[in-house]
């Protein structure tokens, strides 16, 4: 089967990379599945899990933005932040999940409502990621 280069990269450091069969994401025009020889293209990604297919077997990634490009036989994913499923601590991303909904149901005018919103979907997208992961 051929595949595809995929580079997850954040500020920080390389996060993945790896030929892999299949990547499938969550841009903001909806869900794209990329296989070797796709079309070119750049867009914009949501907070979501990523999955990569790597010799029949799924690994997910929770992607907090950020673009992503693919080319003939690579695809790229510059993300403000990014990790592997299995390294995502459950109790400390349900915490945050918690905090994030307390503070939105507050409607206090000393909140900052749309970072309270970007907490909440990174804190969901980080247990879909990792509950994908068991």
């Amino acid at each position: 089967m051929s595949t595809l280069r995929l580079e997850i990269v954040t500020p920080e450091r390389k996060v993945y990379e790896n030929d892999v069969n299949m990547v499938v994401v969550k841009g903001v025009s909806g869900e794209l599945g990329i296989l070797p020889h796709h079309i070119p293209l750049v867009t914009p990604l949501k907070i979501a899990p990523v999955k990569a297919k790597v010799n029949n077997k799924d690994v997910f990634f929770a992607v907090h933005g950020g673009f992503i490009e693919v080319r003939k036989d690579k695809v790229v994913i510059l993300a403000e932040a990014a990790e592997f499923g299995s390294d995502i601590d459950i109790s400390r991303a349900r915490l945050a999940k918690e905090r994030a909904e307390r503070r939105l149901a507050q409607k206090q005018e000393d909140i900052n409502s749309s970072r309270a919103e970007l907490a909440l979907q990174r804190a969901i997208s980080r247990l879909e990621t990792a509950e994908r992961e068991i």
